[in-house]
């Protein structure tokens, strides 16, 4: 006869004490693994979390047609995945918000845990980073999530733009995707939107890749969504405001990685007040110039798109911030210029402080905020908002084994 058995026949009570002492050291040990492990196993593959592994993986190569709404899905074959929003907001009384809201999926192939067939086995990984710029309070706010694919905590649909962890959400509202909804909190920030396409998915690059470099599988494939009408609240303060405003969705997907001579990326997504949209992605070289593989989109009303190459774009930094935070010198005002296109804009932060520091997460600093945009096309004068991501700044960002 064991010892428990002796406990319970002779103290009932004392025998389930010992049951539950036993079952909440339990749980917690199983709580610290998830945690953990899930830092563990990927600090293990990789230096950042941006570092798809090679094996295994599906390259984004020349010759993908995208179709939708397939394509908002998840792509499960890809190391690395990512639904991006950015938007600019605000509420009746005039009061000014920015907000990023991202979900990343990062796939994990390790054949020890992939040999098991326990629903504790990591595959995937998910990351979420939310964002909140004020511009009346002069602040901002950020939040991250990371949580591994299993048991429900997190996940993504392959046929429709559906991902989570835990209760932040990204869904669409009708089965065509012409409406989505977001929804993440934590703390005292928060938001709830309603987002409604004006415009069909805008697809980069060429022959249905955005190349990254010059070598095979540096490459995504890599569509966005210019032009999203949104409603719904924020939250600031633990303070809900009804909001109304435009975002910006990019989804990529691809298991490439960046080259040896390539440190990080400026990226510009431009909204015009003439229903016009500019992307713009300046890799960057180690000496701060951009790398041939640079590219940019302009879009022009709806479904008229020109493809830009790197010498179709010329950026010129105006201004600097250095971050209080990571002591990051970050540039913080640009001139912009199409001269193809025949037109040239000023690039301003609405606030220099807008840097993401997600040590919980994704482990990278990086820079990521509202800016406002005011220059000419063709001679006239044009005006509009957009969002500006810079990374690579506070180290580079390594995207290999």
């Amino acid at each position: 006869m064991t010892m428990a058995n002796n406990q319970n026949s002779k103290n009932p009570l004392q025998y389930w004490t010992y049951q539950g002492t036993r079952l909440i050291v339990f749980l917690i040990c199983v709580t610290l693994s998830l945690v953990v492990g899930a830092h563990v196993s990927f600090a293990a593959e990789t230096n950042t979390v941006l570092g798809p592994s090679k094996a295994g993986w599906l390259q984004a190569t020349p010759g993908y047609e995208f179709v939708f709404p397939r394509d908002h899905g998840s792509h499960d074959e890809y190391g690395l995945e990512w639904w991006y929003f950015t938007g600019h907001l605000s509420s009746q009384s005039g009061r000014r918000f920015g907000y990023e809201l991202t979900f990343f999926r990062k796939g994990v192939r390790q054949a020890h845990l992939h040999d098991r067939s326990s629903e504790w086995a990591i595959h995937h990984l998910y990351f979420a980073h939310l964002a909140l710029t004020d511009l009346q309070a002069q602040t901002f706010h950020f939040a991250e999530k990371l949580s591994r694919a299993g048991l429900g905590k997190a996940g993504a649909n392959a046929h429709q733009m559906e991902v989570w962890i835990d209760k932040w959400s990204l869904k669409p509202v009708t089965p065509d995707h012409q409406s989505l909804f977001l929804k993440a909190s934590k703390g005292n920030i928060g938001l709830n939107l309603t987002l409604n396409l004006r415009k069909s998915p805008v697809v980069h690059g060429e022959d249905g890749i955005s190349r990254k470099g010059t070598k095979e599988g540096q490459a995504s494939h890599y569509y966005s969504l210019t032009r999203l009408a949104t409603q719904g609240e924020v939250v600031v303060d633990s303070t809900p405001i009804e909001v109304t405003g435009l975002s910006w969705m990019d989804h990529e997907f691809g298991s490439g990685e960046l080259g040896q001579d390539q440190v990080g990326w400026d990226w510009f997504s431009l909204q015009f007040d003439s229903d016009m949209e500019l992307m713009v992605y300046r890799l960057r070289k180690k000496d701060g110039s951009p790398d041939p593989a640079s590219s940019g989109t302009l879009i022009v009303g709806a479904g008229n798109l020109k493809h830009l190459q790197v010498e179709d774009i010329v950026v010129e930094t105006r201004n600097y911030w250095m971050s209080p935070h990571s002591h990051t010198r970050y540039p913080s005002e640009w001139v912009l210029e199409v001269p193809s296109a025949q037109l040239r804009v000023q690039v301003i932060p609405v606030l220099s402080d807008q840097e993401l520091r997600t040590s919980k997460s994704t482990r990278v600093t990086y820079w990521e905020g509202a800016v406002d945009v005011e220059g000419q096309y063709r001679g006239r004068p044009i005006r509009g908002q957009g969002y500006v991501e810079l990374t690579g700044y506070s180290q580079a960002l390594r995207m290999d084994n």
